[in-house]
């Protein structure tokens, strides 16, 4: 497992993601024994949505009646504990998608099983009896109940995932920064018809970790995730094993190959703003310069960020390229002479490059967003 933590450098819940290739939930079929049959290319799997309250139940019972498959039982917690316990022995990072009309609710399930799973808050679910009882996207049209149970569910020590369905909410970049600083660990995304430019608004919205969701059944659909800020992509209905199989080998062979699979397109290409990590000196009219703008990073200040950000490090110094730098040198698929020359006289490889730009855009984004998020605290 740790050559996986070396390819891909994730962590959920404390655990070692094997692959950045997720199951996601679908009420009635996704269970421990679904999640057990595709175990082999799948790093993380979110199994439910289970309802976990009466007001949840009945909706579930209501659904099932006119045609819908739904997880039906009597007792919950006992339910859930026979699934988790059947995943325990797995690989797989187990996520359990929960519905519940109260944040009391999803604390009772958070005691009973502790720090052994992922809770996903269930905002996505669209069905009238669910919004009725209170939880599916009711939660992305009244923010305040789900930063609610966000807070109820962190104040028992567990890590927090929501499922969202982008396009609901008055605005996703001002949900992905509420479901963030109410204290969520992950934002999974069902991207709908949005494709990856929803991708890299949330992404420019929140440091949380993203899972992308909605179609992204093939290696190209997954790169554009990736490019844009995605950390994970999620699989529903086309989660069959042989699809799995294809996206877990091209996405661990792209990853081996460039050193960062996950790595944004540039900031002229589109890309998000871990991009910065890419880009060089502020003296040209490009994109950097709104960009810097809009986030309220003056030249200097980026200048000084980069600067002190890669002391000590392989991209301190590189005295032949354009800028005196490795801090200030493109993405290693763009090419560049000057660039690659200054590797080979490092006995730097493209892949340890890439690893190093990885290593700088973490910087950038924690300074981004850490000293909002101190700015936000009352003094």
């Amino acid at each position: 497992m740790m050559e996986a933590y070396d390819r891909f450098e994730l962590l959920i819940n404390d655990r070692i993601v094997k692959t950045p290739v997720a199951i996601a939930s679908m009420a009635g079929v996704v269970d421990a024994g679904y999640v057990l049959e595709r175990a082999a290319h799948v790093g993380a799997a979110f199994i439910g949505g289970y309802s976990i309250d009466g007001p949840t139940l009945d909706a579930s019972r209501r659904m099932a009646a006119e045609g819908r498959k739904e997880f039906l039982y009597d007792d919950p917690l006992d339910a859930l504990a026979k699934e988790i316990d059947a995943l325990k022995g797995s690989d797989v990072i187990t996520g359990v998608n929960l519905r519940g009309s109260t944040p009391a609710a999803y604390v009772d399930v958070a005691r009973a099983f502790e720090d052994r799973v992922v809770y996903e808050i269930d905002a996505h679910c669209r069905q009238p009896a669910m919004l009725e009882a209170g939880c599916g996207e009711y939660l992305l049209q009244h923010p305040s109940k789900l930063t609610e149970i966000i807070r109820a569910l962190k104040s028992a020590n567990v890590t927090v995932s929501v499922k969202i369905r982008a396009g609901v909410a008055a605005d996703d970049r001002d949900l992905a920064r509420a479901i963030w600083k109410a204290g969520a660990d992950i934002l999974h995304a069902d991207l709908m018809d949005y494709g990856y430019a929803r991708v890299r608004q949330i992404r420019n919205a929140s440091p949380l970790m993203l899972i992308a969701n909605n179609s992204l059944n093939t290696f190209e659909k997954a790169m554009d995730a990736f490019s844009h800020g995605a950390d994970l992509v999620s699989l529903a209905r086309r989660s069959d094993p042989w699809t799995l199989a294809g996206l877990d080998a091209a996405i661990t062979r792209y990853a081996d190959e460039g050193g960062w699979y996950n790595a944004p397109k540039q900031l002229c290409r589109g890309g998000d703003i871990r991009a910065l990590t890419f880009c060089c000196m502020p003296v040209k009219a490009c994109p950097l310069i709104p960009t810097l703008e809009k986030i309220g990073l003056s030249r200097n200040e980026y200048l000084k960020l980069k600067q002190e950000a890669v002391k000590g490090t392989p991209l301190d110094d590189g005295k032949g390229t354009c800028f005196g730098g490795l801090a200030w040198c493109c993405k290693i698929s763009s090419p560049c002479m000057f660039r690659n020359m200054t590797l080979e006289q490092k006995g730097l490889s493209a892949q340890e490059y890439m690893r190093c730009k990885h290593r700088l855009s973490e910087k950038i984004l924690h300074r981004l967003f850490d000293e909002e998020e101190t700015a936000d605290e009352p003094s």
